[in-house]
Order: C-alpha cells, then structure tokens, then sequence
C-alpha cells in the first residue's frame, strides 16, 4: 500500500516516513502543499497523511484541492491544533481522521489500518498491466509475458509511474517530481541514467518495446506506439 505523507518539518518527516516503512508501507514524502498536491492528484494513494499547518498551501487547503480534483482517499490529519472549531473544519473540508501531535508511533498506525478497513475493496488498486507487463502493487513484483523481472526500489517506482500513465507522454520534470521527489533540474541525467536500465530489463529479449523516448518532450510507455 502507498502513502503520501505532507509533513514540514524534516526530522518529524523523517521519523513519520520511518515509522509507516517499518509497518510495511511504501512512502511519498513531501514537505510543501503544491508539491503535494502534484503529487495526490497524479498518483494512486491508499492513505494520505497530511500536517495540518506548512508553509503556503496548508493541509486543509491541499485536501481541498484534492477532493475537488475528485481524489477520495482516506485523509489523516496529524497537528497541534486540537480546538473542536478546527477539527470540525477539517472534517468538514474531507479528513476522515485526525490525530493530534504528539502521539505514539503505534497510534498512528493503527488509525492508518483503520482507514485502510473502511476503503471499499473496490477502490483499491493493486495491479496495473499494459500489455503482457504486469506489475503487482502488494507484492512489489513485474512480470511480462509471464518471465519474473527483478527491479531495485527506484526502477520499480519508476515503472509504477509510466504504467498509471500509460499512453501519455511523460516529462524529465514530471519524473523528476513525481518519482524522485525533486524539482527540475536540467543537468541531472538520473532519469537517462535509470530509464536504460529499466528498458534493458522491460524490453529487451521481447519482440514489442513498450518504454519510448518521445524527443523533445519525455518518454512514454505505450504498447500501441
């Protein structure tokens, strides 16, 4: 299961991130509201996890944006506000739960188990396929046309990515956003460097390659192209 966590302050992130990984999470972890709701609106989340006072964008004002954009995943707000005013207005703008600072690692996994308990079934994504290129979302595992491929964590991440956006066509600033959490940057080739890789495993030996290089703008994982 993925979970997109919104906290500012870096050693509480940190710790948060820490915590979710040893429950046996996966976790997107962001630090300022507009990068979270790039985030939350271009992924699939199972939990979202947001403080509810960093700079700019607030908590609140990310769910928001999110439930607009037609986001339903369960919400968790952790912060030191603990007024009924502010719980309520929370509430009311789409947080399923709050949690209020300080709290015990333990609790807060537990209200995550509890918000994945009511999520119907039906809305939880657990496999994505483009072709004979299937990868499972629980077991963290990729196979095409039935061959067991190996990936490190990023590629993985990385495959994840161009398969929820299969068909369309991915930018280096994107990927970089998306899957490595950084804002462009034009000299890094840390996507050529791990893309290579990823299609040497994802295509190469098959008669089909489904990751293309579309010049001038990214790349995109199509099985038609």
């Amino acid at each position: 299961m993925k979970l997109l966590l919104l906290e500012d302050d870096d050693a509480t992130r940190v710790h948060l991130e820490r915590t979710l990984v040893a429950a046996g999470y996966v976790v997107d972890v962001c630090s300022d509201g507009r990068h979270a709701i790039s985030l939350g609106s271009s992924n699939e989340y199972a939990v979202l996890i947001f403080d509810r006072m960093v700079p700019g964008i607030d908590g609140l004002g990310v769910l928001k944006a999110l439930r607009a954009a037609g986001v339903r995943s369960p919400a968790l707000f952790l912060t030191a506000i603990d007024g009924v005013h502010d719980r309520v207005e929370g509430l009311d703008a789409g947080a399923d739960d709050y949690l209020v600072k300080p709290f015990a690692a333990i609790e807060l996994i537990a209200r995550v188990n509890a918000l994945l308990r009511r999520r119907p079934a039906a809305d939880v994504v657990t496999a994505l396929r483009v072709a004979d290129l299937e990868i499972d979302l629980i077991k963290r595992s990729v196979k095409r046309a039935g061959q067991q491929i190996l990936l490190q964590a990023q590629e993985f991440k990385l495959l994840e990515y161009m398969m929820r956006h299969a068909g369309e066509i991915v930018t280096r600033s994107m990927l970089l956003e998306n899957v490595w959490s950084f804002h462009f940057d034009p000299q890094t080739n840390i996507i050529e460097s791990h893309m290579s890789r990823l299609r040497s495993k994802v295509d190469r030996g098959f008669e089909r390659e489904l990751i293309h290089t579309i010049r001038g703008s990214g790349y995109s994982l199509d099985a038609l192209a």
